[in-house]
């Protein structure tokens, strides 16, 4: 009775080993001295005429070095080293006309009577033929001879290992890496330049979670989860067809067809079967932590653009799929272009430091809804690109404030600011100068110590001194955010809670953390002219501030009626385009002149 599952699970570890086989691009490949001189070595430890490094294809032995052989392959059929291959064991025949099996086989009828042969295993585990030495006279073999042998083989393994690492190829999967890529890329658009094609970006993992994936799980889950996502990947794709890994969890696979074009939706169909396969993949329990795969579609025409930025596009679609969660995503060239300004906004920040003329600070004024007068200022950075034009600060201060530039950026910001307060302060002004920090900065070590001198330089005592933070930078609960914000205190620094109101659903934190101002969010602001439940927000916002012992600032004032609304409900301060927009120094100084 035949047993299916075991017949199934034989078949498909047939597979694999082709699979295996033929990515190690061995197989019809000219002869090489490297391989030549192990067989030459078999032959003479043994005193055999014949040796041979043989490879067990799908229907043939080939024989990647011989010696003493005329022919490069024979039939797989009744192939002594075929058994090898079957049974990842060293086969010994003294004498082959003794044996059932092999005494009518194509071998023995040359005349061989004598076979020894060792398995080439690789690391996983599959066999991919033999080395072995064959003898036309009966002969046995010893315990010593069999070691020798399996070292042979052993080197054998080494060469093909090393020949098929070199630079090309990921050591954890065995597929062509993006240097083979790049290489196999370009061959195909000298010879089939204009050709239509897709490039498939394949993840496994969400990138963004790697290192916490690797804390919890372990890299070697990490590297078996890819390990087998390749395998099944390239099964689906089939023989002949190329995956390679760009990336750990991440493959390439190029779409093209020599009969025809094929079209957006074969491409797309392809991609949402990919991941199918990757969504089936039997991790056990780490399987809902580990498996988000998405897939990019990148349209190109061979030729007409650089393999780097083939997978550098292709990859845009990929991370496009995982942010808007559709699993599958064609390449948006406007999306391309916002990443291409983003990395243009980065890269060039350093130079707009570096030079007089990008950057800039305006000043927002800030006035006491009890006297009307103005009492302060908010310093609010500008930045004028040499190429892009006026850049917004809530486009660039974001991707700024992820990098190592975060500090050169607040620290440009409290030179310039401090300077211009202490002109102020010389000027008898009294005008107080709010500056914005982030979370980041908290984390310096030295940033207070940075403070403190620049205000010792100028002579600017620190009430003429506001920092801003985020609700979310304030109720940070590292150590060393919490030592830097008693550090300020005990330094009689003005710390303001920026945007209240629009970061935490609890106010629990307001008894805890210490700040001496709240600014109620524009967004609250904006309505309460013509909105009564605005109103009623709004003024029990002041309240409770005031109830904790805050001074209470509003911001984004547009109106007067909002204006007269918030001197009505108590509120300290105001600041909006209402009283005036940002202003360079010199309109600053005529604004205040004319209030």
């Amino acid at each position: 009775m035949v047993n299916v599952p075991e017949t199934q699970a034989i078949e498909e570890h047939e597979r694999r080993r082709l699979m295996t086989l033929r990515q190690l691009n061995l197989l019809d490949t000219p002869p090489s001295e490297s391989f030549d001189r192990i067989t030459r070595i078999a032959s003479e430890l043994f005193d055999l005429p014949i040796a041979a490094v043989s490879l067990t294809d799908e229907d043939r032995q080939w024989f990647k070095s011989r010696v003493g052989i005329d022919h490069w392959e024979i039939p797989r059929f009744k192939a002594c080293c075929g058994e090898v291959a079957d049974t990842s064991q060293v086969l010994v025949l003294p004498d082959l006309l003794e044996s059932p099996h092999y005494r009518n086989s194509p071998l023995a009828q040359s005349g061989i009577r004598f076979y020894a042969g060792a398995p080439l295993q690789t690391y996983d585990g599959y066999t991919l033929g033999a080395m072995c030495v064959l003898g036309r006279e009966p002969r046995s073999v010893t315990e010593h001879e069999i070691r020798v042998l399996q070292d042979l083989a052993a080197m054998v393994m080494g060469q093909i290992e090393l020949q098929h690492a070199f630079g090309r190829v990921d050591p954890l999967t065995g597929l062509s890496n993006g240097s083979k890529f790049i290489e196999d890329l370009e061959d195909r658009s000298r010879d089939n330049a204009g050709m239509s094609c897709f490039a498939l970006y394949i993840e496994l993992i969400d990138i963004a979670e790697m290192h916490s994936l690797q804390r919890v799980l372990g890299l070697s889950c990490l590297d078996e989860a890819a390990r087998e996502a390749a395998i099944r990947l390239q099964l689906r794709l089939g023989t002949g067809k190329v995956l390679y890994q760009v990336g750990l969890g991440q493959y390439v696979h190029i779409l093209e067809s020599a009969e025809r074009c094929p079209d957006e939706s074969e491409a797309l169909d392809m991609a949402l079967d990919l991941r199918q396969v990757l969504l089936s993949m039997p991790l056990g329990d780490a399987a809902p932590f580990m498996l988000h795969p998405v897939v990019g579609v990148m349209p190109f025409r061979l030729g007409e653009i650089a393999p780097t930025d083939v997978l550098r596009t292709a990859q845009s679609a990929c991370q496009s799929a995982r942010d808007s969660e559709t699993g599958v995503s064609l390449f948006s060239v406007a999306l391309d272009e916002q990443d291409m300004r983003r990395f243009a906004l980065i890269s060039g920040f350093r130079h707009a430091l570096e030079d007089a003329g990008q950057l800039q600070l305006l000043y927002q004024p800030r006035v006491s809804l009890v006297s009307d007068e103005c009492v302060g200022a908010e310093a609010l950075i500008r930045w004028q690109h040499p190429t892009l034009g006026p850049v917004a600060p809530d486009e660039f201060i974001p991707l700024i404030e992820h990098t190592p530039m975060a500090r050169l950026l607040t620290d440009w910001v409290l030179r310039h600011a401090v300077d211009q307060a202490a002109v102020w302060h010389r000027r008898g002004l009294g005008l107080r100068m709010s500056i914005n920090i982030s979370a980041a900065n908290l984390l310096e070590s030295d940033f207070i110590t940075r403070l403190k001198s620049y205000l010792t330089e100028q002579a600017l005592p620190v009430t003429a001194l506001e920092l801003e933070l985020t609700e979310r930078a304030l109720i940070g609960n590292t150590r060393a955010s919490t030592e830097a914000l008693d550090a300020l205190v005990e330094a009689s620094i003005r710390i303001a809670i920026d945007d209240f109101g629009t970061g935490y659903s609890s106010l629990a934190y307001l008894q805890e953390v210490p700040a001496d101002v709240v600014k109620i969010d524009r967004s609250f602001v904006a309505q309460i002219d013509h909105e009564a439940r605005s109103q009623t927000l709004v003024k029990a916002m002041i309240s409770m501030a005031h109830d904790l012992g805050y001074h209470v600032v509003a911001e984004g004032v547009e109106t007067e009626k909002s204006y007269r609304l918030l001197q009505a409900m108590g509120c300290d301060e105001a600041q909006g385009y209402w009283l005036a927009r940002p202003l360079t120094v010199e309109a600053f100084d005529d604004w205040l002149t004319a209030r």
